[in-house]
């Protein structure tokens, strides 16, 4: 879609996947600026609710992103993050809101290289897909 900037909502984990974006800031490494990043102590500790009100809020496309897998701070926070990240893709599929708007990535600390490629590539698919329908739909309801 031509013109259209998504808005991305990034969950990440304090040990790993915050320590990632930081890096990738402090190596100067461009990811795009639609991206905003909420810190959370582990990728665990984001709920399914948490993931659909980042949708009805606005957001194009959502990611959560936690440690490795058997490198979890909390044992297996990211591994319970994995599986709801999932669900909430089963339920956006059956709402006709479209799955592959909302991810899962491993990153350790050391990886902000890749946390900013993970970033450019999310925005670049959610740029594809095209705007939130919720969004839509929330715009003709304050407009009565």
């Amino acid at each position: 879609m031509e013109g259209f900037e998504p808005v991305i909502v990034a969950f990440c984990c304090h040990y790993c996947a915050y320590t990632a974006a930081d890096m990738a800031g402090s190596q100067r490494l461009c990811y795009p600026p639609n991206v905003t990043i909420i810190r959370v102590p582990c990728s665990g500790k984001v709920d399914t609710i948490h993931l659909l009100k980042a949708f009805e809020n606005g957001a194009d496309g959502v990611y959560v992103a936690g440690c490795l897998e058997g490198d979890c701070h909390f044992k297996n926070g990211n591994i319970r993050a994995a599986k709801r990240v999932e669900k909430v893709r089963k339920l956006l599929d059956s709402i006709g809101i479209g799955g592959e708007r909302v991810d899962m990535v491993n990153l350790s600390a050391g990886m902000g290289e890749r946390f900013a490629e993970t970033a450019r590539q999310i925005t670049e698919k959610i740029r594809e897909l095209g705007p939130n329908p919720i969004r839509k739909l929330t715009r003709l309801a304050d407009h009565p």
